[in-house]
C-alpha cells in the first residue's frame, strides 16, 4: 500500500508526520471518509464540499483546490489498484510549536488512505444489529459544530468503548437534553407507519453524505422523510430502525436496550432501501 503524503505517494511504513503537527498534539484537522465502488468514487464532490465547509469553519486555509483533491483522490485508488473501498481524506494544521496557537504551524499535511474497511461482520447486514444507549453524550452543539469533521473524537472513541462493554457493536449517543443525535460512527433513521424519520442535525447529528443520499432516494420513491426529534421511546416502538454512514453503508438495527425492534428481524423498508442504495452507488460519483 502506498500513502498520498504531502506531494508524494511513499510506502505505508513510510509514512510519517511530525510529533509536532498539531493534528497529533490537539486533534487540531478534519477528514473525510469516502468510498469507491466499481472504479466509482462515490459522491467525491459532495465530500470535498464538506471537507471545505469544515475547513472554513476551523480556520484552516486549504492550499488545494477542489479539482487538485479530487485527482489526488483518484489517483490514490490507481496507485493501489483500488476498484472497491475505502478512501480516508485527512488534512491537519501541520507542524508547529507546543503552544495551542495555529499561528505557528505555517503549512497544513495531506493525507490520503486508499485502503479496504469492513466496520461490521456480513451477518449484521442480514439479521440486523442489537445496540445500546451509552452514558457518554454527544459533543454540545455550542461547543463544536457537529457539522465539523474534525480529528476530535475522543468522545465517540469513549461511546465505543461503552458500547464493546456493554457486548454491542455500536451505540447510540443523546445530546444534552435527551434526544437522539447520533450513533458513534453512523446516522440514524426509524421506519413507523410508513414515514421515515432521522435526527435533525441541531441534535448533534453529523450531516452525512450516505445519509443524504439515502434520504433523496427514500423521497424518490415515494416515501416521506422527516428530520424531526427523535428520543430512545420512538425508537423502540419503531417498525424499523437502520443506520447509515460511509464505511457502514446501511445496515439494520433490530434491538435497542435489550428491546426488540419491530419484528426482530430487518423489515421491508430497510431491505428496499438497502438494495436502492448498492444500486446507485456505482454511478453516482466519479470515475477514477
Amino acid at each position: 500500500m502506498k500513502i498520498y503524503l504531502d506531494g508524494e505517494f511513499v510506502e505505508k511504513d513510510e509514512a510519517k508526520i511530525s510529533v509536532f503537527d498539531h493534528g497529533l498534539l490537539y486533534g487540531d484537522g478534519i477528514f473525510e471518509g469516502i468510498r469507491i465502488y466499481q472504479n466509482c468514487v462515490y459522491r467525491l464532490d459532495e465530500h470535498l464540499e464538506r471537507l471545505e465547509y469544515s475547513a472554513k469553519a476551523i480556520v484552516l486555509d486549504m492550499p488545494w483546490t477542489r479539482d487538485e483533491l479530487s485527482e489526488l483522490v483518484c489517483e490514490s485508488c490507481r496507485v493501489n489498484g483500488l476498484s472497491d473501498g475505502y478512501i480516508r481524506l485527512i488534512v491537519t494544521r501541520g507542524p508547529g510549536s507546543l503552544g495551542l496557537s495555529p499561528s505557528s504551524c505555517p503549512k497544513p499535511s495531506l493525507i490520503i488512505i486508499a485502503d479496504k474497511i469492513a466496520l461490521y461482520p456480513e451477518e449484521c447486514y442480514t439479521e440486523g444489529l442489537k445496540i445500546v444507549t451509552v452514558p457518554t453524550r454527544r459533543t454540545n452543539s455550542a461547543a463544536l459544530n457537529p457539522g465539523v469533521k474534525s480529528l476530535n473524537y475522543l468522545n465517540n472513541v469513549m461511546a465505543k468503548v461503552e458500547a464493546a462493554q456493554a457486548g454491542a457493536l455500536e451505540a447510540i449517543m443523546l445530546n444534552d437534553q435527551g434526544n437522539v443525535a447520533e450513533c458513534t460512527g453512523d446516522n440514524l433513521f426509524i421506519v413507523h407507519k410508513g414515514v421515515i424519520f432521522t435526527p435533525h442535525a441541531s441534535n448533534g447529528a453529523l450531516r452525512g453524505i450516505t445519509r443524504q443520499a439515502v434520504m433523496d432516494i427514500a423521497t424518490s420513491q415515494g416515501y416521506e422523510v422527516k428530520e424531526v426529534n427523535l428520543t430512545r421511546y420512538e425508537i423502540w416502538n419503531a417498525d424499523e430502525c437502520f443506520l447509515t454512514g460511509t464505511a457502514a453503508e446501511l445496515i439494520p438495527v433490530v434491538g435497542l436496550d435489550s428491546r426488540k425492534i419491530g419484528t426482530g428481524s430487518p423489515g421491508p423498508v430497510t431491505k428496499k432501501l438497502h438494495a436502492a442504495f448498492h444500486e446507485e452507488v456505482s454511478t453516482h460519483g466519479t470515475l477514477i
